[in-house]
């Protein structure tokens, strides 16, 4: 897929490949760009893209899976299932402090550049993540164990409000017009990865480690590696300038003062429909990506470690799938494909819940797989979809605000709101239901939307 990217780097007749082709002649509704972009830079783009949300995905996955060792270094140890809970609710906590890390950075984002923007956010999420390994248990330093972890986390949460958002504005102002669907597909495809790498990375501890090492050093390992990846994150993208779009723009008039409040006066619509869009992802994403394991070993009775292993074959699916998405999305367009996704979760999504419940690895796997390839199609499409339907003087605020507010009140209380109905109503197919109804809310917002997958990036 990497050749794919480079290979569309230089399309012939796209109006910033670099110098190469024939560039399209003006009209009432295109503009040309005075930027050209080379191949080589655009392989940066790419890379500095993916790393930072791979390093915010990674740290999600590895808190999550160590999570139980974590409770029992940061907080007491007299009550352990209260301790899983604190550090569950810690973890949320980076979730709730999103919305306002989407203003924050889109203003930056929008004001200052995307540049400047992904360059900060990569640090302070990078060396927040770094602090974990190195923050003093309870044990040692008693109730302010669990405050520090708190604080760190909510860095973690704010940082994180711009990667997303700003990764996929900087691919999408970057890439060729016909290929800002597969361009901006990297950023959903480094976050699974992250993800995978993280829940690997920790099974992996598990098994080399006696529990002792484990508890005392083992777990802190994985934080480690965040400061070494984000410094080359941020070295890649300090070494580039800022995208062809925001550049044109910032020459032709000056940037808005107040983005998020020309964003509400004049794009409220649009802020509408992408909080609505942003819906199935944020419950999908969770649900079937990291609460899966979860809902098949406590709720179905499967066995913790194939229930493990079939997640993660689901995730390594899901990262091909996702690139496909995003070719298919610049060629039928991002509304279809958002409303075939929508469409296959409301008739497809309880069924395959009810397959589940056979308890057959086999047939656990290729759910799992139907259900990540459904959810590429809404994921793979989405960047490009959000990153389009704002103008450029206020594209990160209005993806950052409506990506973080939708993910902040239902991705991270998915697993919650998909455990909870099980306990009430006794009904195992619970979060199927709640993936149909996310489903449902998504499509009718896609359907106001206009198709913006042909016009010029400017126009839009």
């Amino acid at each position: 897929m990497s050749n794919e990217l480079s290979s569309v780097a230089a399309a012939p007749g796209d109006r910033s490949n670099g110098g190469h082709g024939t560039s399209p002649q003006p009209g009432p509704n295109h503009t040309v760009s005075n930027h050209t972009v080379s191949k080589d830079t655009r392989r940066r783009v790419v890379t500095a893209s993916f790393i930072g949300n791979f390093v915010e995905w990674f740290d999600y996955a590895v808190y999550g899976y160590l999570a139980g060792i974590i409770s029992t270094v940061f907080f007491p140890e007299s009550d352990r299932q209260t301790a899983l809970l604190a550090t569950f609710g810690v973890f949320a906590v980076s979730f709730f402090v999103r919305p306002l890390g989407g203003f924050i950075w889109g203003h930056i984002g929008d004001r200052l550049g995307r540049k400047q923007a992904l360059s900060l956010s990569i640090v302070l999420m990078s060396v927040a993540t770094f602090c974990i390994a190195l923050i003093p248990g309870y044990a040692t330093i008693g109730v302010m164990a669990p405050i520090l972890l708190l604080l760190v986390r909510v860095v973690q949460g704010f940082s994180a409000a711009g990667e997303y958002a700003g990764a996929s504005a900087f691919l999408v102002e970057y890439a060729p017009s016909n290929r800002r669907g597969l361009y901006a597909a990297v950023v959903p495809a480094s976050t699974a990865a992250g993800l995978l790498l993280g829940s690997l990375l920790a099974a992996l501890l598990s098994s080399v480690l006696t529990a002792e090492q484990l508890n005392d050093w083992g777990w802190r390992l994985p934080f480690l590696l965040a400061a070494p990846m984000g410094l080359i994150g941020r070295y890649i993208r300090t070494k580039l300038e800022d995208t062809p779009a925001f550049r044109e723009l910032s020459e032709k008039e000056p940037t808005v003062k107040a983005p998020a409040l020309a964003m509400f006066k004049t794009y409220r619509k649009q802020l509408i429909i992408a909080t609505g869009a942003v819906l199935l992802n944020a419950v999908g994403f969770y649900v079937i990506l990291s609460y899966m394991p979860t809902y098949l070993s406590v709720e179905l009775g499967f066995g913790a470690a194939e229930s493990f292993l079939a997640t993660t074959i689901a995730l390594a699916s899901y990262i091909g799938f996702i690139f496909l998405t995003g070719i298919a999305s610049d060629k039928f367009g991002r509304k279809r494909m958002l409303i075939t996704a929508s469409v296959l979760f409301v008739v497809l999504t309880v069924p395959a819940f009810m397959l589940l419940d056979t308890r057959n690895f086999l047939v656990i796997v290729l759910v799992q797989i139907l259900l990540g390839g459904m959810l590429t199609l809404n994921d793979g499409t989405l960047p490009s979809f959000l990153a389009e339907l704002f103008p450029t003087k206020v594209r990160y605020t209005g993806f950052a605000v409506s990506f973080n507010l939708s993910n902040a009140l239902f991705g991270g209380t998915a697993p919650f709101m998909a455990t909870l109905p099980i306990g009430m109503t006794h009904n195992q197919l619970a979060p199927g239901w709640y993936l149909v109804a996310a489903a449902l809310v998504s499509l009718i917002a896609v359907l106001f939307a206009a198709e913006t997958s042909k016009k010029p990036l400017q126009q839009v």
